[in-house]
């Protein structure tokens, strides 16, 4: 037995249809059990910048082990902290 679904409202603004959503529960408007899987590729993960001390001697040797490889010292450091958290 097929479930009636509701209509979806037009809405004004991205604001007044946040709002609906917020209130109400999806599946009274979309069927689910039919939503497929999407892929996105070229979505960039969101990044958020943070303030980090390190001693100087530290950062030197992080610097000359990204030169070494030839990658910006910064992104050497997302690359080491991935790797630990996947070694965990």
């Amino acid at each position: 037995m097929k479930k009636s679904l509701k209509n979806i409202p037009e809405f004004a603004s991205e604001t007044e249809e946040r709002a609906f959503w917020e209130q109400q529960d999806s599946t009274a408007y979309l069927d689910w059990s039919t939503a497929q899987s999407v892929a996105l590729p070229n979505l960039k993960p969101s990044t958020k910048t943070i303030s980090l001390r390190l001693p100087q001697h530290l950062l030197d040797s992080i610097k000359t082990a990204a030169n070494s490889r030839d990658v910006p010292y910064q992104s050497l450091i997302k690359v080491w902290l991935q790797e630990k958290l996947q070694s965990q």
